[in-house]
Order: C-alpha cells, then structure tokens, then sequence
C-alpha cells in the first residue's frame, strides 16, 4: 500500500488542532456561544476556552449524552453568534427510542458543497438533474441531496418515503406490509424515470438501489439504460460482498457508485476512492476538521484501538452551529490507516455497535 506523505498527515493535523480551537472560542464565547455550552460549562472542572488547545485536549469533556438532543427547546442549541437567521430542526435516530434532534442554519448546504468538491465529473455531470430515493419528513437528507443538485446546476426530484412506518412494520413481523411500501417507493422512482427529465445522478440507500435495479431488469431495462451514470449511496448494509455485488451485477461498467458513511450530526464522510487491490473493502474518512471519528476501545472511550483493530465509533462534530466533542455512535469497525486523498485515519467494516445490534431494526437502509 502506497505510503501517505507524513508532510500531508501533519499539515491536516495542525489544521484539525487549529479549528478544534476556534470552535471552542466560538462556542464557549458569552457573546457568540448557545445558551447549553454556555450553561453546561458551570459544570466543568476546567475553562475550555483557556485549556483546549488541540484536538487532543476535547478528553476533557464529558462524554456526549444522547439525551442532551432528545426534547427541547431546540432554541438552546442555537449560538449567539448566529442568532436572528431562519433555523431548521432535522432528526436522527429513532431506530430506538424518542428522536433527536439538530438544530441547523447552514451546515447542510455547506457539508455538501464540501462533498461536491470530492465528486468526478464525469460519472456526475455538472448541469445534470438527480434522484433522492432515500427518507423524506424531518430528515437533513431530503434538503441535502436537493442543495447538492442545485449546487451542481441541477434540479432534484424526489419521493416520499418514511422509513419508521418500515421500522414498525418490521418490528411487528408484518414483512409483506414492509414490501409492499418499498415496493411503494420503487414505482414513485419509475414515475419520475418515466418522465423524460434526463436524470444522471442519484443518491440511494443500498435496499432501494437493490430493489431499484431488480424491478428495472424485470421490466427489461437497467439503472444504466435509464441514463444514470453516477450513484451515490449510504447505509448500514454497506458490506464489501453487497459493494461487489452491486458493482458487478446490478450496475455494470457504465455506472460509478461511491460509498458514503454519514449522518445528521456528523454530515458525510467519504470512502477512501476505489482500488482494486482493497478487494471491495469500503473505508470512510470523516469531513475534517468540520468532523473528526475515532476507532476507540469498548472498555475505555478515551483510548483510540491500534490500526486494523476494531473498536466503537467515537464522533466529534465541530461546526460554528454545532460543537459535539465525543459522541458514542451505535457503530463499531476497524481503524485505517490515512489516505492521500485524505491524509487522517479512517474507518472499514461499519456495522452496528455488537452490544446493541440485536435491539436495532434497520429499515430502508
């Protein structure tokens, strides 16, 4: 495997340390900082705007409770800095439990933007139209993707599709009830491929793309004959055998598919670009310095597993309108080495958390 420039590792670690500073001034400023980081830093033991003074230095934070995004008001969340400018409220989860929720100005727009920036033209033309075969409602999703193709000149189209009706009909055995409503979302995605508006792009969970590719071929047509030439997707069920099997079987040579890991509070995290000798393995690099993960131990939060190991998925989200330093998510994987794309660790082998898998239902992801 091709060594990373150290030069390169060095300089975005630098960067990472920089920005983790100003978002700490930021948020923990009595002038710009939100109402709960200035409320919840009585009860710290330390000064984070005296003592942060590198990525390092978050250790020092409690962990991320879950519950701190569960209920309201949502106002708590919003900074000084930013106050008076239109707020949306996106939520994640509710796999398990009651919903949180994220307070959002402008993150969604720009976590695009930067991920536009790592798409290839060729496979996603400039000017081209898209497909959102994904969760509509009180998802950052819908509004992202649709920023996404207007940002890249194009027009969005969409269906409605709300994936905790397909986590309760799972959860009640009723699996003819979930089918037939994925079966639901498929013929709203015919409707619009019917339409002659020449979409090319497309974001897709890795169950509808499946579904998607099986209806066209039984219909005597194919994800490429309708003209899509650039996919990319994001799930849990993202597996290496399920990538290969995509690849070869239900796209072919003319379609590209990018793998992507992400979520509401993190914003996307991009895979490491395709390699044959990774033999299909997907690895994802968070959005640094706007987000940063760590592979750490399952009996120690604070200590980060050797390259190769497995380990929990730790988050940090550090935007000028969210500052998440620590957050334990419901995946684990291996920790990678860095990538000359991007020079930071990265993370293979995603999948849900062993300790709570067998509580979680996945719907259409």
């Amino acid at each position: 495997m091709a060594m990373v420039d150290s030069a390169k590792i060095a300089a975005a670690k630098d960067r990472l340390d920089q920005h983790t500073v100003e978002t700490i001034h930021w948020h923990f400023s009595p002038e710009t900082g939100s109402p709960f980081w200035l409320e919840k830093a009585k009860t710290f033991n330390f000064d984070p705007v005296k003592e942060v003074k590198s990525f390092e230095d978050l250790k020092k934070f409690p962990h991320f409770e879950d519950d701190w995004l569960r209920g309201g008001p949502i106002s708590r969340w919003v900074p000084k800095g930013l106050a008076g400018k239109p707020v949306y409220v996106f939520e994640t989860g509710g796999t398990t439990g009651l919903p949180k929720s994220r307070m959002v100005i402008e993150d969604h727009w720009i976590d695009y933007e930067e991920f536009s920036k790592t798409l290839d033209d060729k496979w996603f033309p400039p000017g081209s139209n898209w497909l959102m075969l994904g969760p509509s409602g009180p998802r950052r999703l819908r509004l992202a993707i649709e920023h996404l193709a207007q940002y890249r000149g194009g027009i969005c189209f969409c269906i409605d599709l709300d994936p905790r009706w397909v986590v309760k009909l799972l959860k009640q055995g009723r699996i003819k009830e979930a089918e037939d409503y994925k079966n639901h979302c498929i013929d709203q995605v015919l409707t619009i491929l019917k339409g002659g508006h020449d979409i090319k792009c497309a974001f897709m969970t890795p169950k509808l793309l499946e579904a998607l590719a099986l209806k066209l071929i039984d219909n005597g047509s194919s994800i490429a004959e309708e003209g899509i030439t650039g996919i990319f997707g994001g799930g849990t069920e993202f597996s290496p055998q399920w990538y290969r099997y995509c690849c070869e079987e239900l796209l072919g040579p003319d379609v590209f598919m990018t793998p992507t890991y992400g979520n509401t509070l993190m914003g996307l995290a991009c895979s490491k670009p395709f390699d044959p000798a990774d033999n299909y393995k997907i690895t994802y690099h968070a959005p640094q310095p706007r987000a940063a993960i760590e592979v750490v131990d399952f009996k120690d939060y604070n200590k980060v597993v050797d390259y190769g190991q497995t380990g929990r998925v730790k988050l940090y989200t550090m935007t000028k309108e969210l500052f998440v330093p620590g957050f334990m998510e419901r995946d684990e994987g291996e920790r990678e080495l860095p990538c000359d794309k991007f020079p930071w660790d990265g993370i293979s082998g995603t999948r849900p958390f062993h300790e709570i898998a067998k509580s979680t239902t996945v719907g259409v992801y």
